[in-house]
């Protein structure tokens, strides 16, 4: 079995929801007391999110990029950035160790492209609908990212970190949502990425008008694949 190095803590709540997948997903696969071998590095939020609001993007990077390299010195094959946002600085990641990182869009991409989806919904912080490092991932397979208008995206972003990363989930936010997946609809998207991994946290699929891809189950599934490879020989 492979060893996955998690970066996480951003926030917490969802870096629980992967290490749960991972585990069951290998646990099914596998029976008995199977488990998945992880190395995770779980990051303080509080000093990440200054990062954002400050817009000091070269230091999350290189805070993340140093968790990246405990990971692998804790053994992992493969390293995941366990958020959608801070994939924006993927790139200093990627430079700083020697394995490889599996990004959060290719395991949507994976979820969307056998079901012929090439326009999905993208709902997450502000930066993931409004620049594009997201969007041009999604692109590299074909897909079409469609954010929400401008009084949307304000409504999401403040949802994620006024409640969502803060372990807040409420019955009208959740409602506020289903809007915005309404309007999304109307503008064309066949389903909808929740591009923010706590987003699953808020709403399901019995809740949407569309069909929706969780990101952080699609990344903790494609991650979980990766578990159970074979160790490639030394």
């Amino acid at each position: 079995m492979r060893t996955i190095g998690l970066i996480g803590g951003m926030s917490w709540h969802s870096t629980e929801s992967y290490y749960r997948i991972i585990n069951e997903t290998v646990a099914e696969r596998r029976g008995g007391h199977a488990s998945a071998s992880i190395a995770l590095q779980s990051l303080d939020f509080s000093i990440i999110r200054d990062c954002q609001l400050t817009g000091d993007w070269d230091r999350a990077g290189e805070l993340l990029a140093t968790a990246a390299r405990g990971c692998v010195a804790g053994g992992a094959d493969v390293v995941a950035i366990c958020t959608n946002l801070m994939h924006k600085v993927a790139p200093a990641v990627e430079a700083a160790v020697d394995v490889p990182l599996l990004h959060i869009a290719d395991a949507v991409a994976g979820v969307a492209t056998p079901r012929d989806w090439d326009r999905l919904g993208v709902l997450g912080a502000r930066w993931v609908m409004e620049e594009t490092f997201y969007a041009e991932r999604l692109a590299r397979h074909g897909i079409a990212a469609v954010t929400p208008e401008a009084e949307d995206r304000e409504v999401v972003d403040r949802v994620i970190f006024d409640e969502l990363t803060q372990g807040r989930v409420l019955a009208e936010s959740r409602a506020a949502y289903v809007g915005v997946i309404e309007r999304l609809a109307e503008q064309g998207a066949q389903a909808v990425v929740l591009g923010c991994t706590e987003i699953g946290l808020l709403v399901k699929a019995e809740d949407s008008p569309l069909p929706l891809i969780c990101s952080a189950e699609a990344h903790a599934r494609a991650l979980a694949e990766v578990a159970l490879e074979a160790p490639t020989p030394a």
